[in-house]
């Protein structure tokens, strides 16, 4: 099995219980501390767990050189962990005055406050659009490089205070904080998150065995929709989409876990040889 995005070893652990027996996993994430989380959740599995730093645009050359020619399951879980919210200390989330950095891999590219420090407006404004569909996005492009002139943006709470002089407080949602789909849409673009999607999708199917099965959870509609394209481009090629509408989180999971609200599922199969 291959978990490309391992995170805590959360879904991980769930996978190596429920196969049992001979089953092995290799997991992998961009993240360090993620691993050195996940490698010490799953240390009882021993060999049966083999984990790599790596992003999962390169999904079929890390299973390579991991010795992993076909697989049972492949998972990938998008979007951001709850380690990374709470104590990784990148910017992720919108409730500190954390350095303004979101990227998943620490030592790669350049950081959310390079990026929205150097963008020019109608960049800015398209990213909050397309990856946060953002009503306002041109409101907070054009008060965030009024603020950037004063002062450049370095913190997280930063760009909290630009989005709430931008969005007139009457548009502020009562469900969620007004900056959640501004701070997802720089994150998606600093770690190009959709490109490395678009990428790793027929990497991850052209890995399954005859029977082999690809999850996809997504957080964000636009992503949803690469996964819901590229899985249905897939089925003239021996595959299929086991249910043609995403699986979602009951009342009692969001109850349990209000981040599974907007989570939604997906799964492909490769066909069984005739």
């Amino acid at each position: 099995m291959v978990d490309g995005t391992i995170g805590m070893g959360g879904h991980a652990e769930q996978l190596l219980e429920t196969a049992g027996g001979e089953s092995r996993l290799l997991g992998i994430d961009r993240d360090p501390e993620a691993l050195a989380r996940a490698a010490r959740r799953l240390e009882r599995f021993g060999g049966r767990v083999v984990l790599v730093r790596g992003n999962f645009r390169h999904l079929r050359a890390i299973a390579t050189d991991a010795g992993v020619e076909r697989a049972a399951a492949v998972l990938l879980d998008l979007g951001v962990s709850s380690y990374q919210l709470e104590d990784s200390g990148r910017g992720f989330s919108f409730q500190g005055e954390e350095p303004l950095d979101m990227r998943f891999d620490p030592d790669e590219g350049a950081t959310a406050a390079d990026l929205l420090g150097r963008l020019p407006a109608e960049e800015i404004a398209g990213l909050l659009a397309e990856y946060g569909e953002e009503r306002h996005a041109r409101r907070i492009a054009r008060v965030l490089v009024e603020q950037r002139r004063r002062s450049p943006l370095r913190t997280a709470a930063d760009l909290v205070s630009v989005v709430k002089r931008a969005v007139p407080r009457a548009a502020w949602s009562r469900r969620t904080h007004v900056a959640t789909r501004t701070f997802q849409a720089v994150r998606m673009a600093v770690n190009d998150e959709p490109g490395a999607l678009a990428e790793a999708l027929p990497q991850a199917a052209a890995l399954l065995e005859d029977g082999g099965r690809l999850g996809v959870i997504s957080f964000h509609s636009g992503e949803d929709r690469v996964v819901k394209r590229a899985f249905r481009s897939l089925e003239h090629a021996g595959f299929v989409e086991l249910e043609p509408s995403p699986v979602t989180a009951g009342r009692e999971e969001t109850a349990q876990n209000p981040r599974a609200r907007s989570a939604k599922l997906r799964v492909l199969a490769r066909r069984e040889a005739a």
